[in-house]
């Protein structure tokens, strides 16, 4: 983080600075877990759903903390005031805190892109910090700091050095998106696609489309919008932007993008392989380290943000070859000692990524060169925040289960139980579909019944726990290491 003095931070701030606190003391890092505090850093005492941060400030101090921003005074064992800015919205102050860091970062030169979509941002994040990391010091959130605490807490990690900041940006309402976009101001953004994950929170489709949308009404004139033109919604809203729209898809004779991919194959192991087109008129071949054939979007997101940010397209090329996940439970291959293949793909789930999960796993049971088949379970679990449409949609994820000849199919809680009275229905399974109530038992199920050469789906929304379930399982007989080793971080959605 770039230094500041609790004096400044009080000031940009509008806080008010207890007679503890020494207004020269400097300030070196933020954290809102105090767990996470070192010396010099700020502890944000916000309170949360489960836990009032105001209770950890001793906790914070003991660890090296040596200032508090919170909403009231509290007192140390003996008696004392904590040194603290108080303010009326920690979480609101942070933000202010984050937009004025932003400000010093972009007078040094760095730059700012901002992601968002309702599937993919975490992979495509980690997909353009990889690419643009070979260009300058590059900052992105870790796992999916995406709202209005993991932005600010990204932005705190970027120090002048810094050349590239990559900030996630998710949204559950009207106005979150235009919340980020004023704290951080990008000058690049990417929209990935418009699906109908938190449909009931937003009140429908057409308001996610809303809401992605802000991102590129935020973007100065000189931006540049990334646009997936094989998302009709997205591709609209190049009229909603004044700044340069590149778009980006499938060379599949439809709306032509700037930035596309054309003869994809999917090769050993469900890892795609394509040409990669840029502006520029090269072509460069890429074989994604990435398990199934969406991830080619994610992968053409981030060559047109890293080409629009003034990256070659040998080095995108190079960078994105054999890539595989950087952020846990995505696509997440492992491979049992007893020839059992874990595909753990449950850090979240929507009908979209859903659907696509389960394609992959369908293409990856198919014959391969010596003729076998391998058999296919999908274990899946609630897909949250659906409102309304929640028992349709996993209607429909149960039907395309049969349809695509998914060999087993486990459906793990009561709210996912559609999934499993449809495939029963389309299909008049006998033993290819379970219903079980818990992780618990869908953990024993599998156990029983797993054999040498099956492959394993776990796919759900993050508070399912299938994502657990799918580590535990692959643990299970000497499992080897992670296909794609990835750090085990997680923030919030």
């Amino acid at each position: 983080m770039i230094e500041l003095t609790a004096a400044e931070i009080a000031s940009i701030t509008g806080g008010r600075i207890t007679a503890t606190a020494v207004p020269g003391t400097p300030v070196s890092g933020v954290a809102t877990d105090s767990r996470e505090c070192a010396p010099g850093w700020l502890f944000v005492a916000k309170p949360g759903e489960v836990s009032d941060g105001h209770h950890f400030i001793d906790r914070a101090f003991n660890a090296g903390a040596v200032l508090a921003l919170a909403e009231r005074e509290t007192l140390d064992a003996s008696g004392s005031v904590h040194p603290a800015i108080v303010v009326e919205d920690a979480v609101i102050a942070m933000g202010r805190l984050a937009s004025h860091v932003v400000g010093l970062l972009r007078a040094g030169g760095t730059q700012v892109v901002g992601i968002t979509g309702s599937a993919g941002k975490t992979t495509t994040k980690d997909l353009l910090a990889a690419i643009l990391s070979t260009a300058g010091p590059t900052v992105a959130p870790i796992g999916s700091y995406n709202g209005e605490v993991g932005v600010p807490l990204t932005v705190f990690n970027a120090t002048a050095e810094t050349r590239y900041l990559v900030i996630e940006m998710g949204a559950t309402g009207i106005g979150h998106i235009t919340y980020l976009t004023d704290m951080v101001g990008p000058e690049t953004g990417v929209v990935l696609c418009v699906g109908t994950a938190h449909a009931g929170e937003f009140g429908g489709v057409e308001n996610i489309a809303r809401a992605k949308g802000e991102l590129v009404e935020a973007l100065p004139a000189d931006g540049t919008a990334i646009l997936n033109l094989d998302d009709p919604r997205v591709a609209a809203m190049a009229s909603r932007t004044s700044a340069t729209v590149l778009g980006f898809g499938m060379d599949d004779g439809g709306t032509p993008a700037a930035v596309a991919a054309s003869d994809v194959v999917i090769g050993d192991g469900g890892y795609p392989e394509f040409t990669l087109s840029l502006p520029d008129g090269s072509s460069h071949h890429v074989r994604g380290g990435l398990i199934g054939r969406h991830h080619i979007s994610n992968m053409l997101a981030a060559a047109a943000a890293a080409y629009s940010m003034g990256i070659d397209g040998d080095t995108i090329a190079a960078t994105l070859q054999d890539r595989g996940p950087a952020s846990r439970w995505r696509m997440e291959r492992t491979e049992r000692a007893d020839g059992v293949s874990i595909i753990n793909d449950a850090y979240n789930a929507n009908p979209e990524s859903m659907r696509a999960a389960l394609r992959t796993l369908a293409e990856l049971g198919l014959p391969g060169p010596d003729g076998t088949a391998r058999r296919t379970w999908a274990v899946l679990g609630e897909m949250l925040e659906l409102g309304a449409e929640s028992v349709h949609e996993h209607d429909l994820v149960g039907r395309l289960a049969v349809r695509l000849n998914i060999k087993k199919l486990v459906v793990v809680g009561p709210g996912a139980k559609p999934a499993h009275n449809s495939a029963v229905l389309e299909g008049s399974w006998g033993d290819e579909a379970y219903y079980v109530e818990s992780v618990d038992d869908a953990e024993r199920l599998l156990r029983d019944q797993l054999e040498p050469g099956d492959i394993v789906l776990f796919k759900s929304s993050n508070s399912s726990g299938l994502r657990h379930l799918g580590d535990r399982v692959a643990a299970d007989t000497g499992a080897a290491a992670p296909v794609s080793p990835a750090a085990e971080t997680e923030g919030p959605r």
